[in-house]
């Protein structure tokens, strides 16, 4: 696979998890199916409360079935790794916080290049194809060298990002306080329906199978530049969501779906502050967003 653009994300850590036990132990605790992924392969997951709300998220790289790198915020790498040791128990594996010796960076577009000698590790980000690969590489290392992709800042990842409307947890939705189905891990390939227990898996299954999950991502475009993340949707006074990451006039939001297929009922604009948004569906979402009528 070859890519147009490649960067830093400064804002990644990285956390190895190893030993024996190290498979069976990330199986048992987090969201997706560990046992099935394969040397080279990456899943996204979530480390949940027991009442199903998700406390991290992070993209996991199975280098061999004894270890695996954990591509997380770097805010939390600090936090999550004295989580995951608390779980740890008498299992034979070990966690370690390896931010300072490592970064990870993405690549993504579609022009020709070649060279990748510097990664320790290429793999396809496993929430959408179109979100490209994450590389890591040990820090000071020359990313660029040999390959032919621009290198670029990490905004232009996020702009790309936004415009694919693939939220990003702390910004699109709050750790502590969003469930999986509210974040998209379902569309997002983060949950795995068939496995067997792991923390918050019976709030997690119960949302699923009842289908009542109204609280969704979407994406949202105004006329004029939008300005700060987290600020209130509203229809007519009414709170329909939250706006979170933005770039220029696009963005991406959490919204009640029930509550935008009111106002598009009803024929009424959607507001953050005085600029007007309309709404749409993600590129890769199963469900459906009422557009028509909640417009400018």
């Amino acid at each position: 696979m070859s890519y147009s653009y490649m960067t830093l994300l400064p804002d990644r850590g990285f956390i190895e998890v190893s030993g024996r036990d190290a498979c069976a132990f990330l199986h048992g605790l987090l969201t997706n199916d560990i046992e099935r992924a394969r040397p080279g392969d990456a899943v996204f997951a979530g480390l949940l409360t027991p009442q199903g709300k998700i406390l991290f998220d992070f993209l996991i790289f199975v280098r061999d079935r004894q270890t695996y790198w954990i591509d997380c915020f770097r805010n939390q790498a600090e936090d999550l790794t004295k989580k995951l040791s608390l779980y740890k128990l008498r299992s034979q594996t070990e966690i370690s916080d390896r931010s300072e010796d490592f970064a990870v960076g993405a690549l993504w577009g579609d022009a020709p290049g070649e060279g990748r000698s510097a990664f320790l590790a290429t793999f396809a980000d496993p929430r959408y194809a179109p979100l490209g690969e994450r590389f890591l590489i040990a820090h000071g290392h020359q990313h660029e060298e040999g390959l032919a992709a621009s290198v670029v800042g990490d905004a232009a990842y996020h702009s790309h990002r936004i415009a694919l409307a693939v939220p990003q947890g702390g910004l699109d939705y709050a750790y502590g306080d969003a469930f999986p189905h509210e974040a998209c891990y379902d569309d997002l390939h983060g949950v795995d329906f068939k496995k067997g227990c792991y923390v918050g898996q019976e709030v997690v299954s119960r949302m699923h199978h009842k289908g009542i999950a109204k609280t969704r991502i979407v994406g949202v475009e105004a006329r004029t530049p939008l300005e700060g993340g987290g600020v209130e949707i509203s229809a007519d006074g009414t709170p329909v969501g939250q706006l979170g990451s933005i770039d220029g006039t696009k963005g991406i939001a959490m919204v009640r779906l029930d509550r935008v297929e009111d106002a598009v009922r009803q024929g009424i604009p959607l507001f953050v502050g005085d600029v007007a948004l309309t709404v749409r569906r993600p590129p890769w979402a199963s469900y459906e967003v009422p557009s028509e009528g909640a417009s400018f």
